[in-house]
């Protein structure tokens, strides 16, 4: 099995932002994560007001560039949907990763990742 501890972390590093735990928690002596990461699909950077955008304007998403960090070397790990998903909250290559398309399952939905896949938020626990 591959390790991929490392792969997550490099991806954690470089798209998240860490916080601390709230005071509040159950554990509150154990550092949580806390993350908020938007995922927007078919958004460029130039899709955005803050960036150039005089088309559209778009305040909420500036208001929080504004206050946070702005990753503008972000590559997607496919060139669709459910593959990129995949990349991202298994940390694999895409060539890796065991969501390989946009598999359509009926009544609606895609294709999910087997159960035996660890995902980011398992690793975070």
């Amino acid at each position: 099995m591959i390790n991929r501890l490392p792969y997550i972390l490099s991806l954690l590093c470089a798209l998240f932002i860490y916080g601390g735990c709230s005071p509040n928690s159950k554990d509150a002596g154990k550092r949580t994560p806390n993350i908020i990461y938007i995922l927007a699909d078919d958004l460029g950077y130039g899709d955005l007001s803050s960036w150039g955008q005089t088309h559209l304007k778009t305040p909420h998403l500036d208001t929080l560039g504004a206050s946070g960090m702005r990753f503008t070397r972000h590559y997607s790990g496919s060139t669709v949907c459910a593959p990129s998903r995949s990349c991202l909250m298994t940390g694999l290559h895409t060539g890796h990763t065991p969501i390989r398309g946009n598999k359509e399952i009926q009544p609606e939905g895609q294709e999910p990742l087997p159960d035996e896949t660890v995902t980011l938020p398992e690793v975070l626990e």
